[in-house]
């Protein structure tokens, strides 16, 4: 009787241990939800300077769309922040440094665009210091942001940014851009819909996990969005500018 209250003792920390770990693991997932981050957690949601909007610009580089945006984006004298996949960066390294020589901020989205909760610590660890090196070493430039892929975080993933100086940010408002029947009206309203002073935009310059040629939507809704911007008297930048990694 004893060895048997002993044993269903030790099988009950087992799986407390067991739930405790998988909570730790997934738990920082909760902040996909976007109304609650940027209550909760202003500084996560990319909340910064209320005078301003950051443009962060996922999934890339794009050998055929990023050109254009960079194009766009220096014909209205906009700097924007790029996160940018390791795996699609060593397909158009130049792309890298044409990014920063023009000024714009380059960050980490990991080096697959794959959901971190199903992904183990060590691959975690592995995806994302893979991708903050060689960034790095193409651009020749530090990156201080990191954004998980879909925008959900985990345990291990906060752990390593951390170790590595990075500092995990998400958004306030999107353009739904990845979306087969996404168009460059569809993506200028879904942005302007959550559109506010302090607020950081994301929109993709790829479609390496969206609908193909979808980054043409968000190419045609961008100088929309950039003129609401200005009526609304909001300064456009990259999060260098809007607010401050430490």
């Amino acid at each position: 009787m004893i060895g048997s209250i002993h044993g269903a003792s030790t099988g009950a920390r087992s799986v407390a241990l067991a739930g405790g770990v998988l909570a730790a693991h997934a738990l920082p997932a909760i902040t996909c939800a976007r109304p609650l981050t940027r209550r909760l957690v202003p500084t996560l949601a990319g909340v910064g300077d209320a005078g301003r909007v950051a443009l962060t610009i996922d999934d890339g580089p794009h050998a055929v769309a990023t050109p254009r945006f960079l194009r766009l984006l220096d014909s209205r004298r906009v700097r924007a922040t790029f996160f940018l996949l390791g795996e699609q960066l060593a397909r158009a390294p130049e792309l890298g440094r044409e990014l920063v020589d023009a000024g714009h901020e380059i960050a980490v989205h990991g080096w697959t665009h794959r959901c971190l909760l199903l992904r183990g610590p060590r691959s975690t660890r592995d995806d994302i210091t893979r991708a903050r090196e060689y960034i790095a070493e193409v651009t020749g430039v530090s990156p201080h942001w990191y954004r998980p892929p879909y925008g959900v975080l985990s345990g291990p993933a906060l752990l390593t940014a951390r170790q590595l100086g990075l500092k995990p940010i998400l958004w306030t408002a999107w353009g739904r851009d990845w979306e087969l029947r996404a168009t460059p009206s569809s993506v200028f309203d879904t942005v302007t819909r959550d559109l506010a002073g302090g607020g950081t935009i994301l929109l993709h310059d790829s479609d390496c996990t969206s609908a193909p040629g979808s980054w043409a939507a968000t190419l045609g809704a961008l100088p929309r969005i950039l003129d609401e911007c200005a009526r609304r008297g909001l300064v456009v930048g990259p999060l260098r500018s809007h607010r401050s990694p430490t």
